[in-house]
């Protein structure tokens, strides 16, 4: 059997985002299925060439195997499907996850997983009946939605002491990204109109972005160490990013976040709305028009203002000294089940999953 044409994968993978964005998870794995019987036939080792093309698992069965997880795409892209090592390990004999060392303690108390070892660009040293790649996962295993929604955190970080709480809405920003569609990316100077009276802004940002901290006017609390960025993350009340690894990590921690997209937005966030199946914590906040970050950060500065306004308690100097609080700051309880309420009218979608796993290009 000969593979598709390049033209016939391209529209291969369109039907396949428009069924995950629609929710039919039935018909996304057919394509999946159907894309993947044509390259069956294809020659050559499956473990050639850039390690983010490979096509590493090609219909082996998993069930009663050990089963190696490769993950060689983006720390965000391993932080969003892991969540799939629970379902896996309930078919696989044993789970052992091949990731980057940024994320090894994490992902070694994910749930399903039964080792985890440091990511390198040799060949992994561990014994494995099959192996495939973590984006490969729900298609592998033909993830249901409840499988996709994330009904509570699947991260679980290390102990560390109790983050003392400061007065005010206390807001962890980034704005610079990957290489990877740097579209995605924010103009700091848009970031410091939220510093808004009661507002302290902390920033998570990394790399030659985080240059720009002065110009924000915010705190650097940025590490290397993605353990110790996931307890600060929890000490803030929301956290605004674009779509990049902290949204992610933030999200599967359960952290209220705030995620500003362009507006031709990545498959794994649907066209419209504000909600998004993958994390209930998440907000989004996307273009009207190419390029328009301040119509973005309007909508983010008056949420902020909505927020502060209807519970301004949560913010006076009395409640940050409250020693019965908890150690983080996520979300109101009304905030929340007010965005669950008017979910059905912001996403026209939200009756099915959204998202899926296709690798970045």
């Amino acid at each position: 059997m000969t593979g598709n044409t390049g033209e016939e994968d391209r529209v291969a993978a369109d039907e396949w985002a428009a069924a995950i964005r629609a929710g039919d998870f039935d018909r996304a794995w057919a394509i999946s299925d159907r894309n993947l019987n044509s390259h069956r036939g294809e020659c050559g080792d499956k473990h050639d060439g850039p390690r983010h093309q490979q096509r590493i698992w090609r219909g082996e069965m998993l069930s009663g195997q050990r089963v190696l997880v490769r993950c060689y795409h983006g720390l965000g892209d391993t932080i969003q499907f892991i969540r799939f090592a629970k379902p896996l390990r309930q078919l696989a004999r044993e789970v052992i996850v091949w990731c980057q060392p940024e994320l090894l303690s994490l992902v070694g108390r994910v749930e399903g997983v039964d080792r985890a070892i440091a990511l390198h660009d040799g060949t992994p040293e561990v014994d494995f009946d099959t192996d495939i790649e973590i984006m490969e996962l729900p298609h592998a295993i033909k993830a249901t939605r409840d499988q996709v929604e994330m009904r509570e955190p699947y991260l679980r970080l290390g102990p560390c002491g109790a983050a003392p709480r400061d007065r005010g809405l206390a807001v962890g920003v980034a704005w610079e990204v990957g290489d990877w569609d740097k579209r995605r990316s924010i103009p700091p100077a848009e970031l410091r109109r939220i510093r808004l009276p009661g507002v302290r802004l902390f920033s998570l940002q990394r790399g030659d972005g985080a240059a720009a901290v002065d110009e924000i006017g915010a705190i650097d609390i940025s590490t290397p160490d993605i353990e110790a960025l996931g307890h600060r993350l929890r000490t803030m009340d929301i956290v605004v990013c674009p779509d990049t690894m902290i949204a992610h990590l933030s999200a599967a921690l359960g952290c209220e976040t705030w995620v500003m997209l362009h507006s031709d937005c990545d498959w794994r966030w649907p066209k419209t709305g504000s909600t998004a199946l993958w994390y209930p914590s998440v907000r989004l906040f996307r273009q009207a028009k190419p390029g328009d970050w301040r119509g973005v950060v309007d909508e983010v500065q008056r949420a902020i203002e909505d927020m502060m306004s209807a519970a301004p308690w949560r913010f006076t100097e009395a409640f940050a000294r409250e020693p019965s609080a908890p150690p983080w700051r996520a979300a109101t309880t009304e905030h929340v089940l007010r965005r669950s309420s008017r979910a059905d009218a912001d996403n026209p979608d939200r009756n099915a999953p959204v998202g899926s796993g296709l690798p970045n290009p």
